[in-house]
């Protein structure tokens, strides 16, 4: 039955949900839909019969929006088959669907080979993640598929465990020769690779407006020491932490490195979160079968959406 979803019509169905005047519409749609992916998985393995899951590849779709860069990727298992990102600002709800169909092409494959689909949660932008969101609820309901959902600051966290080649798995597919680290990056990361890890945390940021960002604190291993807050950032902050080397990432963080006056903090520049890097958190959590309730998951937003008054145009 999956397969018989053209592409174009899950897009149609996605492309409902991406606008803001159709936000209700989504909350509407969801609502309607009382049956989660994961009760539908469950089912499909009851009784003797291998479950038509399994005897897929655990090809995931993996999408990212959370920030101003967006990117989407088919992975299977570990291992990124297919990927594309964009840094232009305000693109997201132009270009997810483009790139989403591209990777699709690109790896020939339906939407019904797909064993799930991974979004980036939050928090982050308030307009990205509802798009990110939205396209990969229409994708599920469409395609009959199981919805996973990845925290966007364990997202920046494992990257750069990643880049650092500090892996949460031995056997892992991604290669640090395929992540194109820059000169910079690579003495930053040097410093963890040489460091003594128990005094040492990574700092994932997303700027939140003004001096205030997204953040939380994790240790080597990828294990969160600090739950997800928003911090305004003055010179004082982590100040209780000055025993610790602190390494601080992320678009947030480049904002904040003249004013934070932590004597151990060390600033890596371009990590950011990406549908790149989703692969291994995805297979995870498909395997663990951690898979929300579609009719219901909302992106984690963390504060209230605040509109802004657009600039004066010169007429």
């Amino acid at each position: 039955r999956e397969d018989t979803f053209a592409r174009e019509d899950i897009f149609a169905m996605a492309d409902t949900f991406t606008g803001e005047e159709n936000f209700a519409r989504e909350e509407n749609f969801a609502r309607e839909n009382r049956y989660s992916a994961c009760f539908r998985i469950n089912q499909d393995c009851i009784g003797d019969n291998t479950c038509s899951m399994q005897k897929k590849q655990n090809l995931i779709l993996n999408i990212e929006s959370s920030t101003t860069v967006c990117s989407a990727s088919i992975s299977g298992g570990a291992r990124i088959l297919a990927f594309r990102e964009s840094m232009e600002e305000r693109s997201h709800a132009s270009i997810l669907t483009v790139f989403i169909d591209e990777v699709m092409k690109e790896t020939d494959k339906m939407f019904g080979d797909l064993s799930a689909v991974a979004v980036s949660r939050g928090p982050g932008s308030y307009t990205g993640l509802r798009i990110g969101v939205s396209v990969a609820k229409g994708i599920c309901y469409g395609a009959d598929l199981p919805l996973i959902a990845i925290d966007t600051l364990w997202l920046m966290a494992w990257k750069l465990i990643k880049m650092a080649g500090v892996t949460f798995q031995e056997n892992s597919d991604l290669k640090e020769t395929d992540m194109n680290i820059s000169g910079n990056t690579a003495k930053s990361l040097s410093l963890l690779r040489e460091a003594d890890k128990d005094n040492l945390l990574l700092c994932p940021m997303i700027d939140a407006r003004r001096m205030e960002v997204f953040t939380a604190l994790f240790d080597t291993a990828g294990n969160l020491v600090k739950d997800t807050s928003a911090e305004i950032i003055d010179e004082s902050s982590f100040g209780e932490l000055n025993g610790k080397k602190i390494l601080f990432f992320g678009d947030g963080a480049d904002k904040c490195k003249d004013v934070l006056s932590h004597r151990k903090a060390v600033f890596i520049p371009g990590i950011y979160p990406s549908a790149k890097y989703m692969a291994e958190l995805s297979a995870n959590s498909f395997l663990e079968s951690r898979f929300e309730d579609t009719a219901y998951f909302e992106p984690f937003y963390l504060k209230d959406f605040i509109a802004t008054t657009p600039k004066n145009k010169i007429s």
